[in-house]
């Protein structure tokens, strides 16, 4: 099984990845440290600013090493936000049965209510230096565009309103277990 995490930024997908793979001690993929792996190696002349670029450039090669695993019937959590809209055209039917697809973000209210906490705990897992650049409209607006883009495509998306740990709590349980 496959375990494919996307969502917003600071909305908890490494998070909730760590605590899957002390769960089900599958092994997880970060997209972010390929994709720095990548840029540090000069393998792109891509940066990390370059978002939309960064999907169609790591994309292909994600759903290959997902595609790889599937076929060597291994388990696999892979996190990260560089995961298309449209992801599951690229995929057969033989190869997204075996995808469990979960998606994170946070409602501009439950963003006002808790933007201290949301920049407090961004670092839980792994450092994200000042963070300089997040605030809580830049937040809105990365939210908002994850929720339209997957709904659009036909995804469920989870959206986080009001209490964050049940809200993982039930995506584990209803996406995952």
């Amino acid at each position: 099984m496959i375990i494919l995490i996307t969502g917003a930024s600071h909305v908890g997908k490494t998070v909730l990845a760590q605590r899957l793979l002390e769960k089900y001690h599958f092994p997880y993929l970060s997209i972010d440290h390929l994709k720095m792996g990548l840029i540090r190696s000069k393998n792109t002349q891509l940066t990390p600013e370059d978002d939309d670029e960064l999907t169609e450039y790591l994309w292909p090669i994600v759903r290959e090493m997902i595609k790889t695993a599937i076929e060597n019937l291994q388990n696999l959590i892979v996190e990260g936000c560089y995961i298309p809209f449209d992801w599951r055209k690229d995929l057969t039917e033989e190869y997204s049965s075996q995808i469990r697809f979960v998606c994170l973000a946070m409602s501009d209210a439950y963003i006002d209510a808790h933007f201290a906490d949301i920049r407090k705990h961004g670092s839980d897992v792994e450092s994200r230096g000042e963070d300089t650049d997040c605030t809580a409209e830049w937040l809105k607006e990365g939210n908002r565009a994850v929720i339209k883009g997957f709904r659009e495509a036909g995804e469920q998306v989870t959206v986080i309103e009001d209490n964050y740990e049940e809200a993982l709590a039930a995506t584990e349980d209803k996406r995952v277990g």
